[in-house]
């Protein structure tokens, strides 16, 4: 039985075998020949049992009608529910800070990381009701101001006030225990030596400070359980939720371990910063300032754009976009060493901002190496926007910027699954686009490389895949077969031209306002780099 596609199977942490190709060296491959063949004809398919076996044998590889069948049909054994369990070492789960309930399986309702008991959680639980019950017995007496009947002002009574100022006389008479305690470089101490444990707070704050953190702490485990409570058991992020877009992870990423032992994180759209509860990132919303990723915008059509970030400028933020895309990326290791990078970030706008697509990264064309020919370092397309083109937009517009510069491009390997997909999609369709335009007998690989930017070996790799080269009498010999490019030409009639949109070049060339076949990515690099060493100077 073949191995099912990513969207199927378990994904799992291996690494991609590198592709083999008969090809040999571009000198070798210029005096390359087109033949005009066609395929061989279709056997026509036998009746009855034999047809639908013949069928289940020819499908091309991915996710067949019959390996679907046979999925369905797979009896479908009962979900066993594990108990949760609290991951602090030495808990058995027992207990709930709140006090009102007899488990947990988080350490923020952990008795034990907060260095009490159950019995005295639930102790501190009954005084809270009380609290609660005497609050509400006080009355409270409202008068109208002065001068004003539509308002309404709260008057507090003798024994409110008397509170009060012994409040505010234990604050202003609170010597803490540390004089220090503000230096960020001071560790708190700790009742234990473990990790897992919560640091010693007492002479930190004055005693009614603390007993209201200490209620606002209860209050908030038990609503975090609460919305965590139906997602799946296990060590690592889960599920991300990004705006109006929940996701489920494919891969873990290394985030901070207070938030890497969370089932489900909270990611600002925006800004990409990280929260651990949805109370928090809600707050977070109301005050983050950002609408759009930072850097240049250097294309928009419609309600599409691509901004160009800069990784040395605006480090933090590439940091956050990486630890994001491992997510979803197996083969991903850069996550903090990114100043010799630029990416690319696709976006769509609406009312409320610009919300990323996806993104590709490249090294800064004056920093890479003079024999590499990668135009890609990473690229991906959140889940919300696969199988709706952004992918090959993407890929379309980093080869653009490798015309733009001259050059011949080619991804960093190894590709992910869906990564290879998408770019052999796209190899294959600009090949024939241009065997379709293209009259004549003969061929050479480096012309059509230099005329698409595409690496020949990615070129002799993708012919391979369609069957239209073969080694005969010491030459490759591509196989011009009609009946693929008539297929691709109708295919192209329904969907229209590719790639999608030929104008890209125009408008950034119009950006920078300067003609496209002069403008450079390099030079221009360079030119603001001289410009803000003048204004320096000044």
């Amino acid at each position: 039985m073949r191995k099912l596609t990513r969207s199927l199977s378990m994904r799992r942490t291996k690494q991609q075998p590198k592709q083999e190709t008969d090809s040999e060296s571009d000198g070798d491959l210029e005096d390359d020949k087109i033949m005009i063949s066609k395929s061989p004809a279709k056997k026509p398919a036998p009746s009855n049992l034999n047809a639908s076996k013949s069928k289940v044998k020819r499908e091309p590889i991915g996710i067949s009608s019959g390996v679907l069948s046979s999925i369905k049909s797979r009896p479908v054994s009962p979900i066993t529910q594990t108990e949760k369990k609290c991951p602090i070492e030495g808990c058995d789960s027992s207990g709930h800070l709140s006090g009102n309930l007899d488990k947990h399986f988080l350490p923020e309702a952990c008795p034990i990381y907060h260095n009490m008991s159950a019995s005295e959680c639930k102790e501190r639980a009954n005084e809270r009701k009380l609290r609660n019950e005497q609050r509400l017995k006080m009355p409270v007496n409202i008068v109208t101001a002065p001068g004003n009947q539509n308002t309404n002002l709260k008057t507090l009574s003798p024994e409110q006030r008397e509170f009060l100022a012994k409040i505010r006389e234990s604050r202003a008479n609170f010597k803490p225990a540390n004089n220090n305690f503000l230096d960020s470089k001071v560790k708190l101490e700790k009742d234990v030596t473990d990790e897992d444990r919560e640091p010693n707070l007492a002479g930190l704050v004055p005693d009614y400070d603390l007993q209201l953190f200490r209620e606002a702490q209860a209050q908030a485990s038990e609503r975090i359980e609460d919305e965590l409570k139906d997602l799946p058991v296990g060590k690592g992020i889960k599920y991300i939720s990004m705006g109006k877009y929940k996701m489920k992870v494919w891969y873990q990423s290394p985030y901070p371990d207070d938030a890497a032992r969370l089932p489900k994180m909270y990611i600002c759209e925006f800004c990409l910063r990280y929260q651990k509860s949805e109370t928090g990132i809600k707050r977070h919303a109301e005050k983050c300032v950002w609408r759009h990723p930072p850097g240049d915008e250097i294309y928009r059509k419609g309600k599409l754009q691509v901004w160009q970030v800069d990784g040395k400028r605006y480090k933090q933020y590439c940091q956050h976009l990486c630890l994001l895309a491992k997510f979803f990326l197996d083969h991903k290791t850069l996550y903090y060493d990114v100043e010799p990078f630029l990416f690319y970030i696709m976006t769509l706008a609406d009312v409320d901002g610009c919300h990323i697509v996806g993104y590709f990264s490249k090294h800064i064309p004056f920093l890479q190496e003079k024999n590499s020919f990668y135009n890609v370092s990473c690229i991906l397309t959140l889940p919300p926007y696969q199988r709706k083109g952004y992918g090959r937009l993407l890929i379309d517009f980093s080869y653009l910027l490798t015309r733009v510069e001259g050059k011949i491009g080619s991804p960093e390997k190894p590709l992910s699954d869906l990564g290879l997909i998408s770019y052999r999609s796209y190899w294959k369709d600009v090949l024939l686009d241009y065997l379709c335009n293209r009259s004549g007998n003969t061929i050479a690989i480096k012309d059509v490389s230099q005329e698409t930017a595409i690496y020949s070996y990615d070129i002799v790799s993708t012919l391979q895949a369609l069957g239209m080269m073969k080694y005969w009498k010491g030459k490759h010999i591509v196989l011009k077969k009609q009946d693929v490019l008539d297929e691709y030409e109708e295919r192209v009639k329904r969907r229209g031209t590719f790639p999608q949109d030929r104008r890209l070049l125009l408008k950034m060339a119009a950006l920078h306002q300067y003609p496209a076949e002069l403008i450079s990515i390099t030079t221009w690099l360079e030119a603001c780099q001289g410009m803000l060493c003048r204004r320096r100077r000044r």
